[in-house]
């Protein structure tokens, strides 16, 4: 309980879908928890402390709602941060633990991400977009899809996402190559791909996929010069973070057709800008961040986060 018994104010960040209250048992908090939940996002970080400074518990979705150290300083009452997934590179852990600030974190699997990265790969190669369009305003076979088998597949990183959208490619008859900082040939054949260098990924791939943690390191890993050398017929795909490919050299290379096309689920700015290049390019599927949006890993994320709020007040309870 908060102070004269109180129940204690948690907020529910960016529930863009309403999904919160509908696939997590949030009643194991009644009485102890008023929980609110926003359903919009706000970027000002003037109006995200207006919003939040009376808030003791606040519930995240990924890093819709950046927590960086100066908004951290500006929430006094803030006494515990929910992050779905298991990290989140937007929360300024060491600046919440200075301020007694506890973090927790859910459960999280990849497997929507690989799906829809193969989704977001088929509908590109496939124009599923442009022909479902033509369809429904009664048009019939406007164009010729790309075939995949025999094409080669280049995934840059191949971990847990990677490492499974290249098994899926290998499935289909593509050649896999890849290529990562660290990468072994012993590494790249557990994985049934092939190591190459970065230069010869790209050179060589007709899809590339991008499976890269971001990282000061990382960031901008894919810019111009890179794009230059990749095929004129090529697809690049990324259900990763957007600023793992330079977002200005990407919308150059689309709109002078240096690449074909690209199928991009994450972006720079996040929701992306309404007058964005992304929003207008013929040669771009877009989507809006939905790769891990899927209802069996919203159950995982809200039913831990319900657990962890639950874990808190028992635990604050027992110190009263």
């Amino acid at each position: 309980m908060g102070s004269n018994n109180k129940p204690v104010n948690v907020a529910v960040l960016d529930d863009y879908q309403g999904a919160a209250l509908r696939l997590a048992d949030w009643s194991v908090l009644d009485g102890r928890a008023a929980v609110t939940v926003f359903n919009d996002h706000l970027a000002d970080v003037d109006a995200v402390v207006e919003r939040l400074k009376g808030f003791e518990v606040l519930c995240v979705m990924r890093e819709r709602t950046p927590l960086p150290r100066a908004t951290l300083e500006r929430l006094p009452r803030l006494k515990l941060i929910v992050s779905t997934g298991a990290r989140n590179a937007s929360i300024d852990t060491a600046a919440a633990a200075e301020r007694g600030i506890a973090v927790a974190f859910t459960g999280y699997t990849s497997a929507p991400t690989i799906e829809m990265t193969w989704a977001l790969i088929l509908a590109a190669s496939r124009h599923i977009v442009a022909e479902n369009l033509a369809f429904r305003r009664g048009g019939w076979q406007q164009g010729i899809g790309v075939g995949l088998a025999g094409k080669t597949l280049g995934v840059l990183g191949l971990g847990r996402v990677g490492g499974a959208v290249a098994k899926v490619g290998a499935l289909l008859g593509m050649k896999v190559l890849t290529w990562s900082p660290h990468m072994t040939p012993e590494r790249a054949a557990e994985g049934g791909a092939t190591a190459v260098s970065k230069q010869d990924l790209l050179r060589q791939s007709d899809v590339l996929t991008i499976h890269m943690v971001l990282s000061p390191k990382t960031r901008g890993l894919i810019g111009a010069d890179d794009l230059a050398l990749m095929k004129t017929s090529s697809l690049l795909v990324n259900t990763s973070r957007g600023p793992l490919v330079d977002e200005s050299a990407l919308v150059s290379a689309l709109t002078s057709r240096k690449i074909a096309l690209a199928a991009l689920d994450v972006f720079d700015t996040e929701p992306l800008p309404a007058d964005h290049p992304f929003r207008s390019l013929d040669n771009v599927l877009g989507t809006p961040h939905i790769g891990y949006v899927a209802d069996d890993l919203y159950r995982v994320f809200y039913g831990d986060t319900v657990k962890a709020v639950d874990a808190w007040l028992t635990e604050r309870a027992r110190a009263a």
